[in-house]
């Protein structure tokens, strides 16, 4: 028996409320060797009062030393095994704008990048263009034309852009043509089978027409696909846990991320202050509420230690907000580590910690990862966090006689 089906089984009726607020790339290193951490910099009064009358542990996204993308980190909080289920990012982005993707369809994650006058990319986000200038660039993108497909391209949000590729016979199983590093040129795309082949034959084509068509639009004078993939099969989060949840978040992504497993996605507006705004307003029409929280993630990214701490203060301010609504069981967490030492995601562990009132206290007045070490909870795979939150939540019975 696998464990949503075990859940099935055991899942009981209850009118209790769990808020999962994910602080995306919220874990963190120290600059020196025996420094902080940007959590253990930042003052975080309120995150410090859930964990001393809560339960604290570390999460491990996927399995100890994987680094986690963006998708797997969050599927493996919403209780989906990543392993199990490997979603391309491309279904993601296109379902978090609302781009309905059909049975022949390969959707595609794009990245406006800066190149170079010898082909090398010089920015991989090409400055991080504005929205406006996206959609201005995408228009332009849509006069290429591929023999045989169909070629939609939408903009997404800053730098990112979605492409779908529509005609019969495409495999997903194609890799990423963003090399990951500056001072070299974006990757050819190679399909791991005779579908994908025929998929990657069709990407390559819209590079080349693209590269000419951009040439002269520096910064975004180039473009990397990633995330090549096809619709999955998997099960709803309402079918797995019984509860009617809503995600609250900013970035299309993640909004797609909460539709692939049947969350109701909430007009979230731009700001933090917004997402509470709506937790606020909805809190009455749902059990389950996924609260995203991106710019821990950018700036960890951007190698800027110090705005981190900043964004970890801000998200730390609106903690007494969402505990006055009184959730039966408030986790706040993050879907993996983006240090800004490393200036990526990163493999270390996540500090957790579950507020509810069958919380057995540790004995920690802090969250922060050398706190979150000596938790209750202990090192634990996120995929298990959700059987925890329904537990903590009294919705799951007793397994056996």
């Amino acid at each position: 028996m696998n464990t949503h089906d075990l859940i099935r089984e055991l899942r009981e009726p209850a009118k209790t409320k769990i808020v999962l607020l994910v602080a995306d790339g919220l874990g963190g290193l120290p600059l020196e060797p025996g420094g902080r951490t940007e959590l253990e910099t930042a003052r975080t009064p309120n995150l410090d009062a859930c964990a001393a009358v809560g339960t604290s542990g570390l999460s491990t996204p996927v399995l100890p030393g994987i680094t986690p993308g963006s998708g797997p980190g969050h599927l493996g909080l919403f209780g989906y095994d990543p392993l199990e289920y490997r979603i391309g990012r491309g279904i993601l982005e296109a379902l978090g704008i609302n781009f309905a993707v059909g049975p022949r369809d390969v959707a595609i994650r794009g990245n406006f990048c800066t190149l170079g006058p010898d082909g090398n990319i010089t920015d991989r986000r090409a400055g991080r263009p504005t929205t406006e200038r996206c959609i201005a660039t995408v228009e332009k993108l849509r006069t290429i034309t591929i023999p045989g497909v169909e070629v939609f391209v939408e903009p997404v949000k800053e730098h990112r852009f979605v492409v779908v590729f529509r005609g019969d016979g495409l495999g997903g199983a194609v890799g990423d043509t963003d090399p990951q590093a500056v001072g070299v040129p974006p990757l050819e795309a190679k399909g791991a089978d005779p579908a994908s082949a025929k998929t990657a034959a069709v990407a390559n084509a819209f590079i080349a027409q693209a590269r000419e068509v951009l040439k002269n639009d520096a910064p975004t004078n180039g473009l990397t696909l990633r995330g090549f993939a096809t619709y999955p099969p998997i099960s709803t989060f309402e079918d797995v846990y019984g509860l009617k949840s809503a995600a609250i978040a900013v970035y299309p992504m993640y909004r797609g991320l909460a539709r692939l497993v049947g969350m109701d996605i909430l007009d979230a507006g731009q700001t933090l202050a917004d997402q509470v705004a709506r937790l606020k307003a909805s809190w009455n029409d749902y059990d389950f509420f996924f609260l995203h929280y991106k710019y821990t993630d950018s700036t960890g990214e951007d190698g800027n230690f110090p705005a981190k701490v900043e964004q970890i203060e801000r998200l730390d301010a609106v903690v007494p907000e969402i505990r006055a609504l009184k959730p039966d069981v408030l986790i706040v967490t993050g879907d993996h580590s983006t240090p800004s030492k490393l200036r990526s995601h990163s493999w270390h562990p996540v500090p957790t910690v579950i507020v509810a009132d069958a919380c057995r206290t540790d004995g920690l007045t802090e969250f922060s990862e050398r706190a979150c070490l000596r938790g209750g909870l202990g090192q634990f795979e996120a995929k298990y966090l959700m059987m925890l939150a329904m537990a903590h939540a009294g919705r799951l019975g007793k397994y056996g006689a």
